[in-house]
């Protein structure tokens, strides 16, 4: 598995605990930075899943 995969996955579950933190506050400003931690690493793991192909199908 690709570093990139699990730091993704790290930064989209804490994108989606900060986002939901923000829903329960209220506080649109950590709510949108969730958001965007999540996609941050929903981009990441992406990129780690196309390295993982590339190395089993060269």
């Amino acid at each position: 598995m690709d570093n990139d995969r699990a730091e993704g996955s790290m930064k989209n579950m804490k994108g989606r605990l900060k986002e939901g933190l923000g829903k329960a506050l209220g506080d649109s400003k950590i709510e949108a930075e969730g958001k965007m931690e999540k996609t941050e690493g929903k981009i990441q793991n992406a990129i780690g899943d196309i390295k993982d192909s590339l190395r089993k199908n060269p």
